[in-house]
């Protein structure tokens, strides 16, 4: 067990953002979080973080993952001082962080999430990885599933993915696990694109329109100049920022603008 004080962190916000299915709430203020291939254990009290992890493990995995060395304070200063509606969503989620979250897991992740509520995302996430990921278990005796892979379910028949609630996901998911198996498409390529180029890419895969590919491009490959539109975003939009939202001001960091926006319409 390690602990780090950092006042721009919130296990509850980040696991509520709708940017992660696997972390959620096992104790009072206590989260566990499947990522990585890992099973972590994490609690909070004010802002001192506490992870059940050893130092290595911090330092190579969960650092990173949780986005530890940006400074989220410095980008909230940033903020128009005559943009009260975004200084309060600020100051709402401070807490949120981007996680680097795995690419082929948030393909997946954000294909189900389409016309869909975080609740049955989170339900339908968790008999995917109990059908076709590989089982673990950690030195505690905590038993927990990967993200199945490519393979797994590109060879998934089509029938079992209905019935694992994925609807007309199914067919996407199926088809996309094909591709990137059989390599119509190679993700690592991704990692060396901008942000324009990696969401056209994107969207050649069956199931990933451009909110979608906004959504990968923001979770999965960091690049925090994407901006995610659902109808909160859009009503967000059209209410406050009639003439468009200032991309050209906040730049890379409009991505983590806009979860702030979603989390406090949301709230």
């Amino acid at each position: 067990m390690l602990t780090v004080k950092n006042k721009n962190f919130s296990a509850l916000q980040i696991c509520m953002s709708g940017q992660c299915f696997r972390m959620e709430k096992c104790g009072e203020n206590r989260y566990c979080l499947v990522a990585q291939g890992k099973y972590l254990e994490l609690s909070q009290q004010g802002d001192s973080i506490s992870f059940d992890c050893t130092q290595e493990e911090y330092d190579g995995i969960w650092k990173k993952y949780f986005d530890m060395e940006t400074d989220y304070a410095e980008i909230i200063a940033s903020i128009d001082e005559n943009d009260t509606y975004l200084i309060a969503a600020a100051e709402y989620g401070k807490g949120i962080r981007i996680l680097y979250q795995d690419l082929w897991e948030m393909i997946i992740s954000f294909i189900i999430s389409q016309q869909n509520n975080i609740k049955r995302i989170r339900k339908c996430i968790k008999r995917l990885c109990e059908k076709y990921g590989e089982q673990r278990k950690t030195v505690n005796g905590v038993i927990y599933f990967d993200f199945p892979t490519p393979e797994s379910l590109a060879e998934a028949r089509i029938e079992d993915l209905y019935a694992c609630g994925l609807g007309y996901r199914s067919q996407y998911i199926h088809r996309t696990a094909n591709s990137v198996y059989h390599g119509d498409i190679n993700l690592e390529v991704l990692w060396q694109m901008d942000y324009d180029a990696a969401k056209k890419e994107l969207i050649k895969l069956h199931g990933v329109g451009v909110k979608v590919a906004d959504c990968i491009c923001l979770f999965a490959l960091h690049k925090t100049d994407a901006f995610p539109r659902d109808t909160h975003i859009n009503k967000v939009l059209a209410a406050q920022y009639p003439e468009g939202f200032p991309f050209e001001k906040y730049g890379k960091n409009s991505g983590i603008l806009q979860q702030y926006l979603f989390y406090y319409d949301l709230k």
